[in-house]
């Protein structure tokens, strides 16, 4: 019987939203501010947070395939990395509402390793879940 996707359909759903709220201007939205220091490194942890949960659930049968676990957490540290890396160039060069900023880079990055962590964690501990 063939596995259902939920995971990568589910991952894949989450980059496009991340890359849509990263792109897209909300300066003609009658959206209510909220003054927060900071609060946009937090979302930018939180949407790679997510996204490396989901991404290597998504690679999870590959786990159970033989792949290590460690090289797929890799992977996706690197696909993560890259990606966020890519979306703040194209907010510095070609859009006019974002700017691209390191240190939402760094935040992309961050929430991604401490997503990948904790996903490490709840699979790999003494009383894990079971990729299965």
């Amino acid at each position: 019987m063939p596995k259902k996707p939920i995971f990568t359909i589910s991952f894949i759903s989450w980059m496009v939203f991340v890359a849509f709220s990263s792109l897209y201007s909300f300066e003609d939205t009658s959206v209510p501010t909220i003054n927060i220091p900071h609060l946009d490194k937090v979302v930018h942890f939180t949407f790679y947070f997510v996204a490396a949960i989901l991404g290597l659930l998504s690679f999870r049968i590959r786990v159970t395939q033989g792949a290590p676990l460690r090289k797929l957490i890799i992977v996706m540290l690197l696909f993560l990395t890259i990606f966020g890396i890519i979306i703040e160039v194209i907010q510095y060069g070609f859009t006019t509402s974002r700017a691209g900023d390191i240190f939402d880079a760094l935040a992309n990055t961050l929430g991604a390793l401490a997503g990948l962590v904790t996903a490490k964690m709840l699979f790999s501990s003494k009383n894990r879940l079971n990729w299965k």
